[in-house]
């Protein structure tokens, strides 16, 4: 049985992904925003699973303090965490964040903050691992906009901030060589109500992008500071800028002042 911890699990792929790990009899951790539907979510996915081995976790991740609030709460309720799939993410919206773009607090900054937040917990496993949700859009991040002194479109933002998300995975993989750290696009305009939003159409089935966080999750697919290509099948390369030590060190830099 393995811990498993899945963020944005009250729809789309990370709860299809929660309720199959869960059927499987592992012990899973699944987060939302709403308290509502994330108490009907638990319930719904323990009935489907006969497993009772499955909790939840509260917070807005446009809220970085919601954020690291929810961090310590899983650090007392899960000691070990095998794999952790920063899967929460947001395209279209009409909420604020305050000054940075809400897609890069949401896609990138709260999953940066609670990541480090629970990596003593990660380490504690024999073989942990983390699944961060990248994109086919990814797109030179604009510092300023990173820090909230100019304004993004909707796509731009979202394509900023899964690069983002995909740097950092790298630089991860390389700073922590004990943790599994993979970036995964898991598949464009899947069936969801992100697409569904943004779009109002989409290409492949969800069950497309819950495959393959399965199989990163839980296989030997994985490969540290790879990024998975879903729409190709295959690892694939990444934005040139992920490979660019010098806007990596640069986004990490900047990164770290907006948690001083």
């Amino acid at each position: 049985m393995k811990h498993i911890l899945i963020t944005g699990s009250t729809d789309g792929i990370g709860k299809l992904l929660a309720l199959c790990l869960a059927k499987e009899g592992h012990f899973i951790a699944i987060h939302g925003r709403s308290d509502a539907k994330l108490a009907a979510i638990l319930k719904e996915i323990k009935q489907q699973s006969n497993n009772e081995n499955v909790i939840g976790f509260l917070a807005d991740f446009s809220d970085l303090n919601a954020v690291k609030k929810m961090a310590e709460e899983i650090a007392k309720k899960m000691p070990i965490i095998d794999v952790l799939v920063n899967n929460a993410g947001v395209l279209m919206t009409n909420g604020s964040s305050g000054t940075t773009d809400i897609r890069f607090v949401v896609n990138y900054c709260a999953p940066y903050a609670l990541t480090n937040g629970i990596l003593a917990n990660l380490k504690a496993s024999d073989a942990p691992r983390i699944v961060n949700l990248s994109s086919a859009a990814q797109s030179t991040i604009n510092v300023q906009a990173l820090e909230g002194k100019t304004g993004l479109g909707a796509n731009e933002a979202y394509a900023q901030s899964k690069l983002a998300l995909t740097m950092w995975s790298f630089y991860l993989a390389e700073q922590e060589p004990s943790i599994t750290v993979v970036a995964v696009n898991p598949g464009s305009l899947l069936n969801t109500k992100m697409a569904k939003e943004a779009y109002g159409q989409h290409w492949s089935p969800a069950e497309k992008g819950v495959d393959i966080l399965y199989n990163l999750s839980m296989t030997d697919l994985a490969k540290s500071g790879e990024y998975f290509d879903n729409d190709k099948g295959s690892y694939a390369t990444a934005h040139v800028d992920a490979y660019d030590n010098r806007k990596v060190e640069e986004l990490l830099r900047t990164t770290k002042t907006l948690f001083d």
